[in-house]
């Protein structure tokens, strides 16, 4: 199974919009991130995990072509703002299928009303079938299993995935125990990691150390990373030697 980080980034990305922050104007290409995304291939499937701003520049320099499932984590906009450009995966493929807790399709389906609705569409809009993902329901994309993992995000419900071996969650602030059992000893655990920093609603480097000595994954991959968090290279130098920072256009394989 090969893992593509489409994007690493927090909800503004990096470089920030107007920032003179040292880490905005580095010249080190993997201190320059997305919003955070990540595309799996199985033997059989092609999947994306959440759909933000940058949807359209991640696909082209990922050269990804087919998207079998498109997975969402929760609904905030640098996780969902770029549903629209799986047009060209629409007409190539046709309906996308789309797989979210209930509350984030009825979210979706208000912001992007022409994509979900059957009646009156516009031309050239694209089209979804739609999946609830439910807490301790398993899923199959093709012959491919999906479990769904619960957290929250400060309050806000969330889902991160496993997919045989791997684990992605990002945005996470608390997880039951029950959860974190079904990831224990998982080989590839991708966990967000925004600074050092306390923050309300986001893992901090303490937090998302103290999580992965729970989970005891064999490597760990930070993600939805801060600008303030540092360059990636002084990042990379504080942490255990199985924990390494993701970025923009990393391939593992698990």
């Amino acid at each position: 199974m090969k893992i593509y980080f489409l994007g690493t980034g927090t909800s503004q990305g990096i470089p920030v919009i107007g920032s003179k922050h040292s880490v905005c104007l580095s010249s080190d290409s993997k201190d320059k991130r997305l919003r955070v995304s990540v595309w799996i291939e199985t033997e059989d499937a092609s999947i994306v995990i959440d759909c933000g701003p940058d949807f359209r520049q991640q696909m082209l320099t990922s050269k990804c072509e087919r998207i079998d499932a498109l997975l969402f984590t929760h609904e905030h906009a640098d996780h969902t703002a770029g549903l629209d450009d799986i047009r060209p995966f629409y007409f190539q493929q046709g309906d996308i299928s789309v797989y979210a807790h209930q509350r984030v399709l009825t979210n979706l389906a208000k912001r992007f009303d022409y994509i979900f609705e059957t009646e009156n569409k516009y031309p050239g809009a694209p089209s979804v079938s739609t999946n609830k993902v439910v807490k301790n329901e398993s899923f199959f994309v093709k012959n491919t299993a999906i479990i769904p993992i619960d957290a929250l995000h400060g309050n806000l419900q969330i889902f991160g995935y496993k997919i045989q071996d791997f684990v992605y969650l990002t945005d996470v602030k608390t997880m039951s125990e029950e959860e974190i059992k079904k990831i224990k000893n998982c080989k590839v655990l991708v966990i967000n990691c925004l600074r050092e920093e306390l923050h309300t609603t986001h893992f901090n480097l303490e937090e998302a150390l103290h999580f992965i000595s729970l989970v005891q994954p064999k490597e760990t991959y930070l993600t939805h990373i801060s600008h303030v968090f540092g360059f990636h290279e002084e990042i990379q130098q504080k942490l255990p030697k199985n924990v390494f920072v993701a970025y923009d256009n990393l391939i593992i394989n698990c």
